[in-house]
C-alpha cells in the first residue's frame, strides 16, 4: 500500500492498542533507557526530547532522573495516559507532551535541546528517505555535542521477512509494520556525527534483536 496509507493504518493500530491496553509497556524503564540516562547525565544534559513516547515509561524514568522532559509521540491515547502518569509520579511539572508525527518537521527551534532518545521509533513504518530526514532533524534541534542515542530492530531478528511485505525492509506482522535496518542504514545515519556505539542486545519473548545506537553532535 501506499506509504501515506500505511502510515495512517499503523497511525489508528496503535491508537487502538494503547487504548486496550492501557500501560501495555509496564511501569519500569526500558533498559535502553536507563543507559541513555547515564550517557546524558555524563554528557551534562538537562533535557531530554523522546520521540515515540508512547504512554510514557521512558520519559517518566528521565524526569525522575531529574531532566526536563519533552515526549512526542504520534497517539494522542498514549500521551494522554503519561500525563496522567506524570501526575501520579509529582513529576508533572518536568514532562512537556506534543503529539506529532515524525514524518513531519519537529516542533522545536534550532539548537535547543541537550539530548534525544528514542527507542524502536526509527524501526516504525517509515522509509529510508523519511528516516534519513528524521535524523537530519534531529541534528537541527541538538545543540553542540548533545546525544542522540536510538534502538531499532535489524535484519537478524526472527521477524524480518515474515509477513507482509511492503518493500524497504519494511514487514507487517501481527498489525505492526516494522523496518527492519541493515547495517549499512546505521553508518550512513552517523554521517556528519561522531558514531559512539551499536550494541547488539535482545527485548521481550520472541525475543526482538535490536541495535541500541549512540551518536554525538561534534561541537
Amino acid at each position: 500500500m501506499p506509504e501515506s496509507e500505511l502510515a495512517e493504518v499503523q497511525r489508528a493500530h496503535w491508537q487502538q492498542t494503547y487504548g486496550e491496553h492501557p500501560g501495555m509497556y509496564g511501569e519500569e524503564p526500558s533498559e535502553p533507557a536507563v543507559h541513555a540516562a547515564s550517557l546524558f547525565h555524563a554528557a551534562g544534559a538537562r533535557d531530554v526530547l523522546e520521540l515515540g513516547a508512547g504512554h510514557g515509561r521512558d520519559a517518566l524514568y528521565f524526569a525522575r532522573e531529574g531532566f526536563s522532559v519533552t515526549a512526542t509521540d504520534f497517539s494522542p491515547v498514549g500521551l494522554d495516559q503519561l500525563r496522567e502518569a506524570a501526575v501520579a509520579h509529582a513529576v508533572a511539572g518536568q514532562v512537556t507532551t506534543a503529539v506529532h508525527d515524525v514524518r513531519e518537521p519537529l516542533p522545536l527551534a534550532d539548537a535547543s535541546v541537550d539530548s534525544v532518545f528514542a527507542h524502536m521509533l526509527l524501526c516504525m513504518a517509515l522509509s529510508t528517505k523519511e528516516i534519513h530526514a528524521l535524523v537530519d532533524d534531529v541534528r537541527r534541534v541538538l545543540r553542540p555535542g548533545g546525544v542522540f542515542m536510538y534502538t531499532v530492530r535489524h535484519t537478524g531478528d526472527a521477524h524480518f521477512q515474515v509477513g507482509t511485505g511492503h518493500g524497504d525492509d519494511i514487514w507487517e506482522h501481527g498489525g505492526f509494520a516494522v523496518h527492519f535496518f541493515p547495517r549499512h542504514l546505521v553508518d550512513d545515519l552517523a554521517s556528519g556525527w561522531r558514531l559512539e556505539e551499536v550494541t547488539a542486545f535482545e527485548e521481550g519473548g520472541l525475543p526482538r534483536r535490536l541495535w541500541r545506537i549512540t551518536q554525538t553532535l561534534p561541537r
